[in-house]
């Protein structure tokens, strides 16, 4: 994977997952089912954790969803998913923590908002008292600052504040200023009132792709606490996608950024886990972390006569996906390996070459035939009905003689 320069940060840990300085960039994703629906709750943080969220986290809205936390948790384990849980606080936070101490010590991590709590108002007693818990069960806080419950006195004071300058800033320069300083005077309360520095990861979320870049940028320039990104309500299907992706990329390309999660909007019955697959695929696609082998697929042309290498490239990529379970638990680096199904002669032979595996399968008046490359040179030619069959005990054979199985390197070790 590509050698690429982070941002100088505290090292904090989530259940026994570190985040910041030189650890792994964390994906994480969150459940959208009422959580005090335990059964339900349960299954779709295991789906998530399957699918490679690292992290979960779940709404803590009231007593009920207080109550199941501890459930949750325990129905995790039985299912042998131990993946840290989250808490989203949100207003009442504060009763919760106290009065559900199950609830308090299950959680993994607590994310709170500091505009929605009491920091700036008559007093932090709100604020206090979820530090105080979190100091207590020895818990790290996400402080979490969105613009869209940014801290109304604050941002009032800094708009009246800006009013009077001689030479003003705009109204989004100054909500933007607004969030980076809400973000780090409620670290900085948070630190006077018992927590770590190591013990806190920020966040500043806003819906523009520009503006997030803008306000990471500035947060990243002034603190050392791992930063959590994200685009907030990213929307739906390619808007959603493209947009997380633009944005994270220039803040990862720049080292910012210790863990992250892609807020897509699920289609109606939709796939939660599809957050999971997208960010995944940003880390993967800039060279920072492998996940599951990747397929190269060319799109089609005029010279490809039928949809055959379409399905073909489907079939083999749900394969792989399919299959990672099981080899990543056998094999070392298999996430690595890289596929190609082509549809022509005209780049199907060279970008087969450039893949460890790769297959070029016959255009618009070729030769009914299709080479198979294996780490750049030509290792057989299939022909026939079977190709995608064939192709994939292949795969198989080059897994297991490629890549080192676990229970070799533990034994030589």
């Amino acid at each position: 994977m590509a050698e690429m320069r982070r941002r100088k940060t505290v090292t904090a840990s989530i259940g026994g997952v570190r985040v910041g300085s030189d650890a792994p960039i964390m994906v994480q994703s969150m459940t959208n089912t009422d959580t005090a629906d335990i059964p339900g709750t349960v299954k779709q943080v295991a789906d998530l954790a399957r699918a490679g969220s690292e992290v979960v986290r779940v709404t803590v809205n009231n007593d009920d969803a207080a109550k199941a936390i501890p459930y949750i948790v325990e129905g995790l384990e039985k299912m042998g998913v131990p993946v840290p849980i989250v808490g989203d606080f949100h207003y009442n936070g504060h009763l919760l923590l106290t009065k559900y101490p199950g609830c308090a010590e299950g959680l993994a991590k607590y994310r709170i908002n500091p505009g929605n709590v009491s920091v700036g108002r008559k007093n932090d007693d709100n604020f206090r008292t979820m530090i105080e818990v979190a100091v207590k069960y020895q818990r790290p806080v996400r402080i979490g600052v969105n613009w869209g419950s940014l801290d109304q006195a604050l941002l009032t004071r800094m708009m009246d504040e800006n009013s009077r300058l001689a030479e003003p800033k705009d109204a989004r320069a100054v909500t933007m200023e607004a969030l980076v300083v809400s973000a780090l005077n409620s670290a900085k309360l948070a630190e006077q009132y018992g927590l770590r520095g190591d013990q806190i990861i920020l966040s500043a979320k806003v819906s523009g792709v520009q503006d997030l870049i803008d306000v990471y940028r500035t947060l990243a320039a002034r603190c050392e606490y791992p930063l959590h990104l994200g685009l907030t309500e990213a929307g739906m299907g390619a808007k959603g996608v493209v947009a997380s992706s633009a944005a994270m990329a220039v803040l990862l390309q720049e080292g910012i950024g210790d863990t992250i999660r892609v807020s897509l909007t699920p289609a109606p019955g939709g796939d939660r886990t599809e957050e999971v697959r997208v960010a995944q695929q940003i880390l993967q696609s800039m060279g920072i972390r492998s996940f599951t082998p990747q397929v190269t697929a060319c799109p089609g042309c005029g010279r490809t006569t039928s949809t055959f290498f379409q399905e073909m490239a489907q079939q083999i990529q749900s394969y792989l996906r399919d299959q990672m379970p099981v080899w990543k638990g056998r094999y070392i680096g298999v996430e690595e390996m890289k596929v190609a199904v082509m549809g022509c002669v005209v780049n199907g032979p060279g970008e087969s070459k450039h893949a460890s595996l790769g297959i070029s399968l016959p255009g618009t008046f070729e030769e009914p035939k299709a080479p198979v490359y294996v780490d750049g040179r030509l290792f057989t030619t299939l022909k026939g009905d079977k190709i995608v069959e064939e192709f994939t005990r292949i795969l198989d054979d080059y897994v297991e003689s490629h890549y080192a199985a676990k229970e070799e390197v533990g034994a030589r070790n």
